[in-house]
């Protein structure tokens, strides 16, 4: 096995590591005027490399903010992103290394939870992250059911001021569903500048209600037609939509559907639980093309990431938690209506950390878990009980790409 190093990069190794990332991820190296405006993205902070020498190999990076959790808390995260080993040094265990490293440093930060997407599902697991929350593809079209209430304006706006306008606009909507994260200030250039700003290709349309702006939808248009298919019309593609309440959300969608010379609406990763069918005329034009894994999510501190979360009416349960990886979270934990505590009694329900972190956001019943060999039972009657305590009103969704 060929020697690397890891450790946190240094500044002036900014650029050959997100170089490194974007070949990695099978995208073009970016021209020196493109970094010239997102490199203050990629700060060297929260990024640790493998090197060769002084040769970069692979890179793990996060930043940090918070994310809504079950009863309304916003609480600190690490949001892991752009994580790559380069092509000639997979399978190596550059990769194991960087996201060890990466977890010691989080617990010494005293994270609660660490959050990721993953692109592809089977790696993260055995570093204790699990799959928290899911989301839904559609395919839409047809109009909104005249039952729908219709308020309110909305506008198209310039690039410009979708740069200046949507960052503020997301922070007044806020973090109301558990699983979604803010948004600091060095998300906004790499995620949504270069898609909507002068140099994109995406539009922006903000919704206006009695209380002033209150919902955005970010999309471009695909244009379908060939020679074989002179008839098709044009694709709106959904990136970024976020409303405040069920009006706001309503009128982008009667937005989107009315825009003239379109076939389809297509949007990707959104709520399971978003009612869009119950507000079309013929609910069968909603088609749910897939559902698909939204966010990951690692608890890094049991006791503090448990503490943070509210649970509903329901007698205590006993977990007994395994995490390897950070062996200082191994033991038991009575989670209750009244919060959560470490504990010397005899666990009900034994699980490794990454399956608590399935748990921990409600997208998944702890009967569905024990069904699938993930949660050994001890208590039988303690399962209904878990889910009772941990299950939400409103599925998990995150929403935000990182």
């Amino acid at each position: 096995m060929t020697a690397f190093d890891v450790r946190p990069i240094a500044e002036q190794e900014r650029r050959s590591t997100f170089d490194l990332l974007r070949r990695a991820l099978h995208t073009r190296r970016v021209a020196d005027d493109v970094w010239d405006r997102v490199g203050d993205s990629w700060p060297a902070a929260d990024k640790f490399g493998a090197f060769d020498g002084g040769t970069p190999i692979g890179i793990v990076s996060s930043f940090a903010t918070e994310i809504a959790v079950p009863g309304g808390r916003a609480v600190p995260v690490a949001a892991v992103e752009g994580v790559g080993v380069r092509a000639d040094r997979t399978r190596r265990g550059v990769l194991s290394a960087m996201m060890r490293a990466q977890l010691a440093d989080f617990a010494a930060r005293g994270l609660p939870l660490a959050v990721l997407h993953a692109s592809e599902p089977t790696i993260y697991g055995r570093f204790g992250y699990g799959s928290a929350a899911l989301g839904k593809s559609l395919r839409v079209a047809g109009r909104l059911h005249e039952c729908v209430p219709a308020g309110g304006d909305v506008r198209l706006l310039t690039p410009e001021e979708a740069v200046r306008a949507v960052p503020a606009l997301y922070r007044r909507i806020g973090l109301h569903r558990p699983g979604m994260i803010g948004r600091p200030d060095l998300w906004w250039p790499i995620s949504h500048d270069g898609h909507v700003g002068p140099d994109g290709d995406h539009l922006v349309a903000v919704h206006s209600g009695p209380d002033g702006d209150d919902g955005f939808v970010v999309y471009s248009t695909v244009d379908r037609r060939s020679a074989d298919a002179p008839d098709h019309r044009v694709v709106l593609d959904v990136r970024d939509l976020h409303a405040a309440g069920p009006a706001a959300r309503a009128a982008l969608w009667r937005y989107l559907l009315s825009v003239d010379l379109v076939s389809t609406v297509h949007a990707r990763h959104r709520p399971v639980d978003e009612p869009l069918a119950l507000l079309l005329t013929d609910h069968r034009h909603a088609a749910t093309v897939a559902v698909e894994d939204d966010l990951w999510l690692r608890p890094v501190d049991v006791t503090a990431a448990l503490g943070a979360r509210t649970y509903r009416a329901a007698g205590p349960v006993v977990l007994a938690v395994t995490d390897r990886l950070l062996p200082a979270n191994t033991g038991h934990y009575e989670v209750g209506p009244d919060g959560a505590r470490r504990t010397g009694a005899a666990a009900d329900l034994a699980l490794d950390v990454d399956t608590l972190g399935m748990l921990y956001l409600g997208q998944w019943s702890a009967t569905a878990l024990a069904h699938a060999g993930r949660i050994e039972v001890r208590d039988a009657a303690a399962v209904a009980r878990a889910d009772e305590l941990f299950t939400t009103v409103t599925a998990p969704w995150c929403g935000t790409h990182f």
